[in-house]
């Protein structure tokens, strides 16, 4: 699900910045720089090929079970319940398969402790929220628009740095958010004068942004707490998420819907959401593994331009017409954002060549 990529995705960037280990990722000599570099060039393009099939492809798939005219499935809590539950259930079977075959301390086991359970409880209340309002911004938003939605992650990012971790942001940096928030609001304009703007999909786009740049602080606190494991955290918030999906889900009237749904008993149902679910397992892989044999600066350039590629597919998927001033939002979100990237890698290698500004160049959340 878009949710779950966005956690996984920063838990991997922090992880792999700081020296954490990914029990699915290669090991470092896997990426070894003496290989001929016709195939380093070549398995770096199927990485990035994987990479752009998975997230394409997941939002597309969450898409229609999220608002298929021919599903007609009005239960977004329970879809996104499902793909967390089987997320923690893949977690579990790895971890068992490993501990019955030949030892990997990379996998470790998976007891369900209550303790660890509640001092995670916070990270996956923020989850929460962060993966049913990307789940409802796609609800009510088109494919197209989705990207440009929930364009304002990087901007909380740098509003939250300074807010909470009292940390500064460079005049360019600021800039390029600056043409972010343009963009995303010229989208909007747009959508409203196409007559395909949802406010709703709007508040929970913001909010999505928002629980992003929540997420990745709070995944700091919290990752002392399983040990620096990644696993162990994935595991723990998935489970945390899906005991309190309950309840919403029976607040919002959820198992009504699903009483009444037509397609409860369909096999293709099922195997769709089950799909949709081994996606949403899958994207964190692949994003590791992109994030491994390129860079964290190389994946966010990956991400812009994969988000570019999607926004193309879905407006000739679903035979739009959009206007010049609509392409042209879209533009400032990319632009904006790999401004941002390309300013943030240069002052990264300058607090890299010169250690006199490290502690003025520390101004990442580790989205």
């Amino acid at each position: 699900m878009p949710g779950a990529q966005l956690t996984r995705t920063g838990i991997l960037r922090m992880a792999l910045g700081g020296g954490a280990g990914d029990p699915l990722l290669p090991a470092e000599g896997c990426g070894d720089r003496r290989a001929p570099f016709l195939l380093r060039a070549l398995r770096i393009a199927v990485v990035v090929c994987l990479y752009w099939f998975t997230s394409i492809a997941m939002v597309f798939l969450n898409k229609y079970l999220l608002d298929s005219p021919s599903l007609r499935l009005d239960a977004p809590i329970f879809v996104t319940f499902f793909q967390c539950a089987l997320t923690a259930a893949l977690c579990l079977g790895l971890s068992l398969g490993a501990a019955c075959g030949p030892p990997c301390p990379s996998l470790p086991a998976l007891p369900l402790d209550a303790k660890v359970s509640c001092s995670v409880l916070p990270l996956s209340a923020v989850f929460i929220g962060m993966v049913t309002s990307n789940n409802l911004c796609l609800k009510h938003v088109g494919v197209a628009f989705y990207n440009v939605g929930r364009s304002l992650t990087t901007v909380f990012n740098v509003l939250l740095s300074y807010l909470l971790l009292k940390q500064s942001t460079s005049l360019y940096a600021i800039l390029a958010c600056g043409v972010i928030i343009g963009g995303f609001w010229l989208g909007v304009d747009q959508e409203g004068a196409e007559g395909t703007l949802s406010w709703t999909g709007i508040f929970f786009g913001i909010l999505a942004s928002l629980c992003v740049s929540l997420n990745a602080i709070y995944t700091k606190k919290v990752l002392p707490v399983v040990d620096g494991s990644i696993w162990r955290l994935t595991f723990y918030n998935n489970v945390n998420a899906c005991i309190l999906f309950f309840p919403l889900m029976m607040l919002l009237g959820e198992f009504h819907t699903l009483y009444h749904f037509d397609k409860l008993g369909d096999p293709s149902f099922w195997g769709m959401m089950t799909l949709g679910g081994v996606f949403g397992f899958a994207i964190g892989y692949v994003t590791g593994l992109q994030i491994k044999f390129t860079s964290p600066l190389t994946h966010n350039v990956s991400g812009t331009a994969k988000a570019c590629a999607q926004t193309v597919l879905a407006v000739i998927y679903f035979e739009e017409t959009k206007s010049f001033l609509w392409w042209t939002s879209n533009l400032m979100v990319l632009g904006g954002s790999f401004a941002y990237t390309w300013v943030k890698g240069l002052e990264m290698r300058k607090v890299q060549e010169d250690p006199n500004v490290k502690n003025s160049g520390r101004n990442e959340t580790g989205v």
